[in-house]
This record gives C-alpha cells, sequence and structure tokens, in this order.
C-alpha cells in the first residue's frame, strides 16, 4: 500500500531519478545527506520516500526473523531442561494407585521403620497392575514409590481411609489407646538425591471414639501442584497404619504431569 501511495504521490518520470545511483548506498546513508537543498529537489524527495519505505521493509523482517528464533531458542532449551512439548495419550504420564483389600493383613499396611523415612508409617500395599481403578502410564512404582520418569510439574493427590471397628476379642489396652484422642495423619514425601525425604503436604484430624461407637470412620484427602525431577520418588504415610481399611474405592494414590 505504501508502494502504491509512492506512485500515486510522484510521476513515472520522478522514478527515474534513481537511475544510474547506486541504490544500497543511498540507503545507507540516507540521514546523513538530508539537508534544506535536497527537501527541494523533486528527485531527492523520490528517493529519501523510497528509501524510508525500505528500510522499514527491512526492519520488519529482521524483527519477525529475530522472534523466530528467539522461539526455537526457548523451544530448544525446554527440551534440554528435561520438558517435552505437549504429550499425546501415547506418552502421558499418569498413576492412580489404590489399596488392595484382597492383601493379608491389608489393615495393617507393611511400614518402614527406617528413622530416614519421614514421620508416620510407609503405606506398600497399593494395588497397580490394572485392577479395578488402578493404572500406570509410564509410570514405575517400586517399593511403594512412584518413580517420576520426566521433569515436570506434577499433580499429587492421596486419600486415606481410617476405620476402627470394636471387637470385644481385641485386647483392653490397645482399646483404650484407640479410644483416646488421635491425631489422624496424612503424609506425602518426596524422596530426591538427598539423604531425608522431603515432606510435601500433610494433612490430619483428631478423632477419639465413644465407647458405644460400633465403629469410626474418617477419610483424609489432600492434592497440590509440585514440580518434580526425573527420578525422584514420592510415598504416602499415615500416623496410625493399625487402623487403615484398604478399600479401593477408599484409600487411593495417584499423580499426573500437567
Amino acid at each position: 500500500s505504501l508502494l502504491l501511495q509512492l506512485q500515486d504521490t510522484y510521476s513515472k518520470s520522478g522514478i527515474a531519478c534513481l537511475t544510474g545511483e547506486e541504490i544500497g548506498n543511498f540507503i545507507q546513508n540516507l540521514d546523513l545527506i538530508e539537508n534544506e537543498d535536497r527537501a527541494a529537489d523533486p528527485c531527492w524527495q523520490v528517493k529519501w520516500h523510497l528509501g524510508k519505505l525500505i528500510k522499514k521493509m527491512m526492519s520488519r523482517s529482521y524483527e519477525e526473523n529475530i522472534s523466530a528464533v528467539n522461539a526455537e531458542r526457548a523451544l530448544t532449551l525446554s527440551h534440554t531442561d528435561g520438558q517435552q512439548p505437549p504429550r499425546s495419550p501415547i506418552n502421558r504420564i499418569a498413576a492412580h494407585l489404590t489399596g488392595n483389600s484382597n492383601r493379608k493383613n491389608s489393615l495393617s499396611p507393611r511400614i518402614d521403620s527406617s528413622p530416614r523415612r519421614g514421620n508416620g508409617q510407609k503405606i506398600y500395599n497399593w494395588e497397580s497392575s490394572r485392577k479395578g481403578h488402578s493404572f500406570l502410564y509410564n509410570v514405575e512404582l517400586r517399593n511403594g514409590e512412584l518413580v517420576i520418569p520426566q521433569t515436570g510439574f506434577y499433580y499429587i493427590y492421596s486419600q486415606t481411609y481410617f476405620r476402627f471397628r470394636e471387637n470385644e476379642n481385641e485386647d483392653s489396652d490397645l482399646l483404650a489407646q484407640i479410644r483416646n484422642p488421635k491425631q489422624l495423619v496424612q503424609y506425602v514425601y518426596k524422596l530426591t538425591n538427598y539423604p531425608e525425604p522431603i515432606l510435601l503436604m500433610k494433612s490430619a484430624r483428631t478423632s477419639c471414639w465413644s465407647k458405644k461407637a460400633e465403629y469410626g470412620l474418617y477419610s483424609i484427602y489432600q492434592g497440590g501442584v509440585f514440580q518434580l525431577k526425573r527420578e525422584d520418588r514420592i510415598f504416602v504415610s499415615v500416623s496410625n497404619g493399625d487402623i487403615v481399611d484398604m478399600d479401593k474405592e477408599a484409600s487411593f494414590f495417584g499423580a499426573f504431569m500437567i
């Protein structure tokens, strides 16, 4: 459109003023040759406007090329940092683990008593073999821990179902201990290269069962977004493993990359 405006303003004979002069040198020295005498010269006016137009188009092309280079550089850096472009359903990263109430001692999850494993009792009894609602997509379950395959941001969630049922055959000391006010706590940890696990989330409530109560039911759910690195591991611990109900719809643990 700018070229058409120039064509309307100046005659074809005016464009002939450019003949015999190197246009590249003229554009390079465009700002140096402007003076009052030149401004009155019709030929100089044609050259000046055309030179300004060419410089404007060159500047616009340069900016577009720089934007394209920066976008490509940002994409390359994100790949180098371990982050990938949007994932298709084939290579999604997600996991949902459910409790396994069919295992022996389902109300007493195997615990890790090592002092280097954080607070509470680590839950191992997760069902991960695509039974019921459980699944693993490009995530490995190892020793009760989800192993993160790729650096990025993940939504992590967990629910624990606490259930205590009165039993006449139970030891009276155990009953008295459970009836006392207890803090029911759920912890979500991550393991990195550091020797100690890092606490990501915890949620708690205090409960006291009455002597007249047949049973008590409480569930704790929590979830949040965290940045995890490749080879990090996440797991769930609870404060009272002896009263956790590992029913698959009530106790579960999972994560997915966002």
